[in-house]
Formats: C-alpha cells, structure tokens, sequence
C-alpha cells in the first residue's frame, strides 16, 4: 500500500486511477478526512507539549525570583488531562487510516485498457497452431486415467479433492518441465531461489490483498504462518527492511517451490483434474528494479515466458487485463493462455504483473542512489511455468490416436521418452536361443 505522503501528493492521480478501475472514491475521500483529523490533532498534541515545556522555564524561573508559582502550577496539572484525551482519539484515527490505506488500490498504468471486469480483457497476440484430430479428443483426465499415470481417486481419500498421485511417465514429466525451466531461466542470467513455503502474515499482505487472498491461502493454527500460494510472495519478502545499492539493479530471481491454494473449480473437467488443484508445483520470476526501468523489465519477463511456449510449440494467445479486472495491487497485467483442444478455447497459464511500487513500500524495500538518497523499489513478476497445468496442455495438445502421448521436443532429453503411456514391446526368444 501507499504511505500517507504519497497518498497527498498524488491525490490527483490516486483518485483517477481508482475511477478508472469503476471503483467508489469515497474510501478515498474518507482517508483525506480522517488525515486532516489527524494531522490537526497531532498539531494540537504537539502544541500543548511546547506549552507544558514553557510552562515549565516560567515555573523554574518563578521559583528563583521567590514568586507565587500556584496559578502556573494549576495551568501545568491542566495539560496531561488534555493530552490523555488526545492521544487515544490519536491513536484510534491511526487504526482508521491504516484500514483506509488498505484499500487504495495501486495506480493504474496509463495504456491499460478500460473496462468493467474480465469479458472486456484485450487480446493482444496469439502464436502457434490450433492442432486438428482425426479423432475423438480425450481430457487430460481420461488420458491419465487409461495409461494409469496417475491416480485422482486415491489422492481424494487419502487427502481430499484437489490433491493428485502423479505416477510413471507423468511424474518424469513434471519433474522435465521443473528442469527445463530452471535451465531456461539460468541462460537468462536469473539466479536461482527455492524458498521457504511459509511467509508471515505481513509479507502475505504486501504481496496482495490480504482479505482476498485468506480466501485461498492455508494458515497455520496457532500461528500468523500463510503456506505460499506461488514462491513470488517468498521472494519478495527476501528484502523485506533491506537497501540495496543501486549499482546492484535490477536483481533478477526466479524460484521453484510447491505451492498451495484453497481455490477449486467447481464444475466440468476441472472437477478432477490437475487443472485448478490445491498443491502444485511452480517456478516464479521475479525482478526488483528503478521504477523507471519497469517497463524493460516486464517486456522482458513476458518474452522469458513467451520462449517457453514457443519451445514447447504449444498455441498461445496474451490476454491484457483491463482496468476492471485488474488487481488491487498491480498497475499493470497480462495472462498468458494456451489452447485446450477439450474446451476449444484458450485458459490462463501464466500471470505477469508490474506492482509498482506497492509492494515494496509495505516491506520497507530501497535502494540507495549515488546521492545517497534512498527510493521504494519496483517489482514485478511473471509465471516461468505451473507444471500441473502445462501438463494438462501437452496431454490435451500432443495426444495420439492410439491413446499415448507425445513429449514435445525440447523435454525428451530430460525425460528419457518420446512417447508418455507407450507399452514395450518384449519380442519372444525362440526356445533354440534360450538354449
């Protein structure tokens, strides 16, 4: 969120930008008001303690000129009264700011496009080709289910729905998608995090919006611990309180970890599945950089996405998130979706997000500049891969017609198969052979 100074100087700007998202400003109007309050009480508090200060030089010096100091006295015992009425009021419109802060969203990037939710998100690039079946096309569950490389209805006893057995070739797979990704990222020069997979509830509430996310985040019991819905929450608070100098920008980090999430599709195929699951495994990128230089930044995080699915040679199209349905914590966003041949249609695979400066104030995250002044930094972040769902979209797009699965090209060095799902053929030695 904003601090207060920020929030008076760009008042302006705030206000448009919350218009834009077709939200009510009068969170907003009432911040203003309550920080006048407050700034007024706090001038009040600030005078009476400068008066109980020459009140006390007039005391002192009354009593050396052996004068009647009663009246000043009684004037003296006056102010604590006023004050502890004061100071509560005080404190009372602090917790009233911060609650309102809360829920000002982040400024809005002026070339987001308008709109009222996510029916009005804008295409702006597709790549790759629609594949065509000469046959019935299965869901990823049917594949998965008929070459027996994985088991949903265990995982539903053993743990619930949302949770899955990945087995064999499948399991390989997931571990060559984690691979290869790391490898990916490493010739883009990122270095490399595994996280911790709890945060504390601050570095969850810098990460987004915390209200909305206790939806779907699991907390331990007895403790302010969030089990990490994506390793971007992890690594941004890596730097919480720290200044980093600004030769040292950007930094560039990209992290695997499980991940967990509460959320759950509903209905259809993504009632069982690895679609919308609640534990899986994701690599983030990540970049904390100058504000100015954000943009570079999140062209470049969308391109190290881009190449994945172009070596995958799986259909893609980017999706701009448009006012409406943007994030309260992003001034800007992109999904990156795949084709699925069982819907006909495309589904979000990655997010990229540019945060601006939001996060970062929350965690007290700077850098120093060469004339020793310090500044908030920019963060932003994108989706390398989430491999439950990457795997769905190469068993939906490389399926066979005899019922296998074909392992794109660039994963076949590290999963040691062409095919997932193909029998060995074991040919039968003749007796005389045997013999």
């Amino acid at each position: 969120m904003f601090d207060l100074k920020f929030i008076r100087e760009n008042e302006k700007e705030i206000r448009e930008s919350i218009l834009k998202r077709n939200l009510d400003v009068k969170g907003l109007n009432d911040l203003l008001k309550k920080d006048k309050e407050f700034l007024e009480l706090k001038q009040e508090v600030e005078e009476l303690r400068h008066e109980r200060n020459l009140i006390s030089e007039r005391i002192n010096e009354a009593k050396k000129k052996g004068q009647d100091v009663s009246s000043i006295i009684l004037k003296a015992k006056q102010i604590p009264k006023q004050l502890e009425e004061i100071e509560p009021q005080l404190r009372k419109l602090e917790e009233e700011i911060l609650n309102l802060r809360k829920k000002i969203p982040n400024l809005i990037e002026k070339d987001v496009p308008q709109g009222k939710d996510e029916s009005q998100n804008k295409v702006i690039r597709k790549w790759g080709k629609i594949p065509k079946f000469n046959f019935p096309v299965k869901t990823h569950v049917e594949i998965i289910e008929q070459l027996r490389l994985g088991d949903f209805d265990a995982s539903r006893v053993v743990s619930g729905n949302g949770f899955y057995y990945l087995k064999g070739d499948l399991a390989l797979l997931n571990q060559a998608l984690i691979q290869f990704s790391i490898d990916h990222m490493r010739k883009k020069g990122y270095e490399y995090i595994e996280p911790p997979l709890m945060v504390s509830k601050d570095v969850a509430a810098a990460a987004g919006d915390l209200d909305a996310f206790k939806l779907a985040l699991y907390k331990t019991e007895g403790e302010e611990l969030y089990l990490i819905p994506t390793a971007e929450h992890a690594i941004l608070g890596m730097l919480k309180d720290k200044v980093i100098s600004e030769d040292r920008l950007p930094l560039k980090f990209f992290g695997y970890s499980m991940c967990f999430r509460k959320e759950i599709g509903a209905h259809g195929i993504n009632e069982k599945g690895l679609w919308r699951t609640h534990q899986f495994n994701k690599v983030e990128q990540f970049v904390f950089c100058k504000q100015e230089d954000a943009r570079k930044y999140y062209l470049e995080l969308r391109q190290n996405t881009e190449e994945i699915m172009k070596k995958l040679k799986l259909p893609y199209q980017i999706n701009e998130s448009c006012s409406g349905d943007l994030g309260a914590w992003k001034r800007k966003g992109e999904d990156i979706e795949v084709y699925r041949p069982t819907i006909k249609d495309y589904a979000e695979l990655m997010s990229l997000s540019n945060c601006g400066l939001y996060q970062a104030n929350d965690l007290n995250i700077k850098f120093i500049d060469k004339k020793g002044e310090r500044h908030v930094l920019n963060t932003l972040n994108n989706t390398v891969i989430a491999t439950s769902r990457m795997m769905v979209a190469i068993l939906e797009n490389y399926q066979q017609k005899d019922g296998t699965v074909k392992v794109p090209l660039v994963l076949q060095k590290y999963i040691g198969k062409k095919v997932l799902g193909e029998k060995k053929i074991v040919k039968k030695v003749s007796k005389k052979k045997r013999l």
